[in-house]
């Protein structure tokens, strides 16, 4: 179907982060918008705000009629939703029903696209581009991972002839993309439910890169066994961050390229993670040969993503953190961030593991991570698309860690156990539902400064 003829699109897992975005387009563009989800969020929320329908009934008789109408309507579907009726009913009506990363795809495939892949720093890397791009006057539309604090939203429309895309490796969903400019920021270990192992992983990312239109440009984080122009802290990097110092949080560096290198370069995110996340970013803007001091500039006021190294207390006394981190590289650099920006403080961390899989694929190296902080508090698997695992749990995991002060805790007692904390630093880490207790956990928290 071709997207021109689409009056209807209907998105069956409407609330994704990827998902939402794809509807804020399509909305945009002016077509009919709807959905369904499982459960409410803030997502469904600011959705339903801008005039997309949202429901969180799985009941066919709940679609609008416009919907029903398979010649004039394009069905998106997250692999995430499984044992769904109107998936059912979509498939066995001759409508046109297609994945998420294949619609992105499709939406990009004739544009200027800046693709940013990677297991870990994929979000920010693109959203940072994203704000740089937008700050150097380029008109494109992003569609983006999590929700830029500068924009407020994971979606950006300001023209069509460049695109910003999160190149995202679960399910071989990058392979749906041509991108003009490709980013590979990290190729660690995951999504071994998928890919069975490392190896298979490494292939995919070797495919994606295949798919670069031709004459473009792929960086690769030095290290990485890609070819292409690489990016990092070190000196023999293309594209690299020398001289750097740090001061309340914020990194001053100069940027070298295989052209030229600008002083005095600001970035006002802490962590060396996040620091190569805008060195990439940096470096896939140059493409468009703006000056160094427009992207410097640009990068200056950069203000965030939600939920990446978000504070929600920052006092001399008390500091709370809120972020994404579900692997346990992810967790190795919030902890390395977290000790350069807050030394010689007492840190808590309150931890959901995301996906049974996961959680047993990586056990050792969770509890080796979590042990690095001072306090560990444990929540329960957030299962999102799977069915539990024979003794695999929280509490399994609990035992593998080998430190003095761990507990696990049920989520509604959690603010309790909080208030009893002596803790100076605390950081509340997942990719499940753990986001929703940020205002609750801010609450009681407070109470011990004010």
């Amino acid at each position: 179907m071709s997207l021109n003829q689409t009056h209807n699109v209907y998105f069956i897992g409407i609330g994704g982060i990827g998902m939402s975005a794809l509807a804020r387009y399509f909305k945009f563009i002016g077509k009919n918008v709807a959905g369904y989800d499982r459960v409410a969020s803030q997502i469904t929320d600011s959705l339903l705000e801008d005039g997309i329908e949202v429901r969180f009934e799985d009941n066919v008789e709940r679609v609008g009629p416009e919907f029903k109408d398979p010649k004039a309507t394009l069905v998106v579907y997250t692999p995430a939703v499984k044992n769904n009726s109107q998936f059912e009913f979509f498939s066995n009506n001759g409508f046109t029903i297609e994945k998420r990363a294949a619609v992105l795809g499709r939406i990009t495939k004739d544009s200027y696209c800046f693709a940013v892949a990677g297991t870990h720093g994929k979000t920010t890397t693109s959203t940072i581009l994203a704000h740089l791009l937008h700050e150097i006057k380029t008109p494109i539309t992003a569609f983006l991972g999590g929700v830029s604090e500068n924009f407020n939203s994971n979606f950006l429309i300001e023209g069509s002839q460049y695109t910003v895309v999160e190149a995202d490796e679960f399910d071989r969903s990058f392979l749906h993309l041509s991108p003009t400019v490709a980013c590979v920021t990290s190729m660690d270990a995951d999504h071994l439910d998928i890919y069975g192992d490392k190896e298979s992983l490494t292939q995919a990312f070797n495919d994606f890169a295949a798919r670069l239109k031709e004459g473009g440009q792929m960086f690769v984080r030095f290290g990485l066994p890609l070819k292409g122009a690489t990016f990092g802290l070190e000196e023999e990097a293309d594209y690299s961050a020398q001289n750097i110092t740090i001061t309340d949080s914020t990194y001053q560096f100069d940027f070298k390229t295989p052209y030229e290198t600008i002083s005095g370069v600001k970035f006002n995110k802490p962590g060396e993670h996040n620091l190569l996340n805008a060195l990439a970013a940096m470096a896939m803007a140059t493409t468009l040969g703006t000056p160094l001091g427009h992207i410097a500039e640009a990068l200056e006021t950069f203000k965030g993503i939600k939920r990446r190294f978000t504070y929600h207390i920052n006092e001399s006394d008390l500091v709370y953190i809120d972020d994404y981190a579900h692997h346990p590289t992810e967790i190795q650099a919030v902890h390395q961030a977290v000790r350069s920006a807050h030394p010689n403080k007492k840190v808590t961390v309150v931890f959901q593991p995301h996906l049974y899989s996961r959680t047993k694929d990586f056990a050792q190296e969770f509890a080796e991570s979590l042990a690095d902080f001072d306090e560990i508090i444990l929540l329960d698997i957030y299962p999102a698309r799977e069915l539990p695992i024979e003794g695999v749990d929280s509490e399994w995991l609990l035992s593998l860690i080998n430190h003095g002060c761990k507990q696990k805790v049920a989520k509604e007692d959690l603010c309790d156990v909080l208030q009893r904390s002596t803790s100076e630093v605390y950081l509340t880490l997942g990719a499940g539902d753990i986001g929703q207790e940020v205002n609750s956990v801010k609450e009681v928290l407070s109470e011990k400064v004010y």
